[in-house]
């Protein structure tokens, strides 16, 4: 996966001035679109439309300072249509227009390349397994809500907390497969991790296909498939955050499986009253790497 990543980075300084089909690129690197995306904006911490950005107007500021070709002819040159839409894109990385760095030499804010290693330490061992389940469907109510990616999300918390006492026993007593009891799960997630976009989130139970479906109740059909579950436990959201980071940082990298398109789903299995601590399971839908 490193080796897939660096090539990307080196297809991105390749095609600085123009379209690469990163699709093309996974087939090739026996890997898929979702995965690599997913892993690089984990690992990157920024989804890789942003670090692409951020290369070509680190790059076109050397030609805007040099002023030896016009604007116009430095936005095209950069896939951009107009000097107004060049002009957005460099501020925003630069925070200053083309015109002021041309004549000021600056500010300018650098995005170096991209280089990425793997180091293992194994202080932290993960408490996983790997399992294979049937084809099921997830029931409850759900809503979209932006992604957060660390301390409570009070979009999903307000969302939670509009339901009635009576609501979540409804929901516990139709679970009838794991993950069991109630569980929050992320779907529609943009592969590149921005936050603030947006993903659908469920509150709700695991059922298998033959359950009778209520109908005032939002559905979400899974796949049978391989799942990696992580077992986590201690201060709540925080080590449950951690471990979903850790699971792209430590885990997929340095074992066989991949991210597969699917909801990640997190089942809590104990909590302190006030949730300020908890034992959860974090499962997350994964395939063989090829």
């Amino acid at each position: 996966m490193i080796s897939a990543l660096n090539r990307l980075v080196d297809l991105v300084e390749e095609q600085l001035r123009e379209e690469f089909d990163i699709e093309e690129l996974a087939r090739t690197l026996g890997t898929t679109e979702y995965h690599l995306r997913r892993m690089f904006s984990s690992l990157a911490g920024m989804p890789l439309s942003e670090y692409v950005r951020r290369r070509r107007m680190t790059v076109a500021a050397a030609e805007v300072v040099r002023g030896e070709s016009d604007l116009l002819s430095i936005a095209v040159g950069y896939g951009y249509g107009s000097t107004e839409a060049f002009g957005r894109a460099f501020r925003a990385v630069h925070g200053a227009s083309p015109g002021d760095v041309r004549r000021d030499g600056g500010p300018l804010r650098t995005q170096p390349q991209l280089r990425f290693r793997l180091t293992i330490e194994g202080s932290t061992p993960m408490d996983t397994r790997i399992i294979e389940h049937p084809a099921f469907r997830l029931l409850g109510h759900a809503a979209r809500v932006p992604l957060i990616h660390r301390g409570i999300n009070p979009h999903i918390q307000q969302h939670i907390g509009a339901l009635p006492e009576q609501e979540h026993a409804r929901l516990r007593a139709l679970s009838d497969t794991e993950p069991a009891g109630l569980l929050q799960v992320c779907d529609d997630i943009d592969p590149d991790g921005t936050e603030g976009s947006e993903l659908t989130y469920l509150h709700g139970v695991a059922v298998t296909n033959g359950t009778q479906t209520p109908v005032d109740l939002d559905t979400i059909e899974v796949d049978a498939g391989t799942w990696a579950v992580f077992r986590t436990e201690g201060p709540h959201p925080e080590v449950l955050q951690t471990t979903w980071a850790a699971t792209a940082t430590d885990w997929l990298p340095s074992n066989p499986w991949r991210l597969r398109r699917g909801p990640s789903i997190v089942a809590v299995l104990e909590r302190a009253d006030d949730f300020s601590t908890a034992t959860c399971e974090l499962w997350l839908p994964v395939e063989p790497a090829r």
